[in-house]
């Protein structure tokens, strides 16, 4: 999600530098973090490669003993452990992603109690643009080899699910309660926006699939590749967005994110379609009625989110653009 920007980006940027430490203070560096390096890493930092926070804190460092480093800190909610597992069992089999240095280690602050591992320093690779059809077929072939790598692992289900594919939630209304959310002046979402959720999450719910993990934020921004799309991925970022979900939903979760590097968006509906064709194709088995339809719902839903998120933020001039122009079609095809 926008707000949740992996380190993918900042990283690449930093390899794009020919490998020069860039000048960033350490002195806004949390107070916990060097003596965790210490303790946990064998040596503690002395240089600060990129420095991004957001729904998580996430820190490249150079260590004392020349090796460069990613720190992931974000509150414990429960999920850490499971995410991190996961990630390290699919850089043992190859997958190309981060490999974690260590598991989740919960670090108690004065804010609460975080949920801190150290991973491998992956830069380079480039950004994949495009919305077209060809691209997101490309896309489609990292997420099929994904998640047929997911379902090989063995870790409890990461609950609760990241907001943005949390439509299965129990509280009261249509979105999950999020106090810093829901304190926020609601009206300003736009009603087709509330409507298009509804809708959505209606017919998700309605739905009777078993869950699987997955990848819950799969977007441009959180994939670098080789040499664009006639390459391989090079690095798939952001593994603490693993959800519990049905896989129609999740993938077509991912055919409406595949584009995606800022704003809320959707790309054009053709796209979508060639992505979930393509995910099919390459996983060797056809989706039920019932599958495309949760996967034309799971598309909405994200952007939904997305869309009421920069509207509460007040982020983009026109919020529910987006899908103002889309809903109607993918609705209909989510039979919603």
């Amino acid at each position: 999600m926008t707000e949740s920007v992996g380190a993918g980006q900042t990283a690449s940027a930093v390899f794009e530098m020919g490998g020069r430490l860039p000048t960033v203070p350490m002195d806004d560096l949390p107070s916990w973090l060097t003596a965790w390096c210490v303790d946990r890493l064998g040596a503690e930092p002395v240089g600060v490669l990129f420095e991004q926070r957001s729904i998580s804190s996430v820190f490249g460092l150079r260590l004392a003993d020349g090796r460069d480093v990613v720190v992931k800190a974000r509150e414990d909610d429960g999920r850490a452990a499971s995410c991190v597992a996961a990630q390290a069992q699919l850089a043992e089999r190859g997958f190309p992603c981060a490999r974690p240095i260590t598991p989740a280690v919960r670090v108690g602050v004065s804010a609460g109690v975080l949920a801190v591992h150290a991973e491998e320093f992956r830069p380079g690779g480039e950004l994949l643009s495009g919305d077209s059809p060809e691209v997101a077929v490309g896309y489609a072939a990292v997420f099929a080899r994904l998640m047929a790598e997911l379902a090989a692992v063995n870790v409890a289900p990461p609950l609760p699910n990241p907001r943005w594919a949390r439509w299965d939630h129990q509280d009261s209304g249509i979105w999950p309660a999020i106090d810093f959310l829901d304190a926020r002046d609601q009206s300003v979402v736009p009603a087709h926006v509330v409507e298009t959720a509804a809708r959505a999450r209606k017919r998700l719910l309605a739905a009777d699939l078993p869950c699987v993990l997955g990848h819950a934020d799969f977007e441009a921004q959180n994939l670098r590749w080789h040499r664009g799309l006639d390459a391989d991925v090079w690095t798939v970022h952001d593994w603490d967005s693993l959800a519990w979900q049905p896989e129609a939903a999740l993938v077509g979760a991912a055919s409406g994110t595949f584009p995606k590097v800022g704003p809320a968006m959707l790309p054009p509906i053709e796209s979508s379609q060639a992505f979930l064709a393509a995910y099919q194709n390459l996983r060797q088995r056809r989706f039920t009625a019932e599958e495309l339809e949760v996967a034309w719902a799971a598309s909405l839903w994200t952007a939904a989110h997305d869309v009421r998120w920069e509207a509460l933020h007040r982020e983009a001039p026109a919020p529910g653009d987006v899908l103002r122009d889309q809903a109607a079609e993918r609705l209909r095809r989510a039979n919603a």
